[in-house]
């Protein structure tokens, strides 16, 4: 798959779906919506399953175009996290026009992340024989964790057992982005909607409608 390819299709098809809705709506209409489709899936709590489940159909009723356009993004979206190992979500919205200062939202180059990842990764399969322990408290799309599971990756080491993940960041935009991509490259991880610094995550005391557990974390992958 041309993986540079792909990304300017899931940009074009999303400009395409705007209109009633800026470009930047719909990208978050099907980010948020894969989210939750992914979320609802691995939650246990019936209450909080339903709340999911209907901001679904909620989001996915404002144009509908979605219910055809959103499966063909997510899809794609798919391969391209089985070709490689990288920022898909978070590049997409930079190469995009979704990204800019109306937003204000910017996301670190991956090219930075895997060169942040590689210095600070240690070398050797040994370091990591009780598993590498990811705390990321202002996540972003997921680069630095992404970066860190390319680099495992590429000295041999399997990512998917050895990582164990807590993210967090206080918009729900990046909450969704990096859950997917954390959900889709089978890492054990906890993504937390908060503020980090006045409502750090604890486990049995952060609300649990803050919590998303991706299939690993949840047993639904061995």
């Amino acid at each position: 798959m041309d993986i540079k390819a792909a990304k300017k299709e899931i940009i074009d098809r999303i400009e395409k779906l705007s209109g009633a809705q800026t470009p930047y709506n719909v990208f978050y209409d099907w980010v948020e919506s894969s989210a939750l489709a992914i979320a609802s899936a691995t939650c246990m709590n019936q209450t909080i399953k339903a709340e999911m489940e209907k901001r679904y159909l909620d989001t996915i009723k404002k144009d509908k175009r979605y219910r055809q356009e959103f499966p063909i993004l997510f899809g794609m979206l798919t391969l391209m996290y089985e070709e490689e190992v990288t920022d898909v979500l978070g590049d997409v919205f930079m190469s995009s026009k979704f990204g800019n200062s109306i937003t204000g939202q910017f996301f670190t180059p991956y090219h930075v992340s895997r060169l942040c990842a590689e210095m600070a990764a240690e070398k050797t399969l040994e370091d990591h024989k009780d598993g590498l322990f990811m705390n990321e408290p202002s996540c972003g799309s997921g680069g630095m964790i992404i970066a860190t599971a390319d680099v495992l990756k590429s000295r041999g080491i399997n990512y998917q057992k050895k990582m164990k993940v807590v993210a967090q960041d206080l918009d729900w935009r990046c909450v969704y982005m990096t859950f997917i991509s954390l959900s889709l490259l089978g890492i054990d991880a906890i993504v937390i909607q908060g503020d980090t610094l006045r409502e750090p995550f604890v486990p049995g005391m952060t609300e649990n409608r803050h919590i998303l557990r991706t299939p690993r974390n949840a047993g639904m992958l061995i």
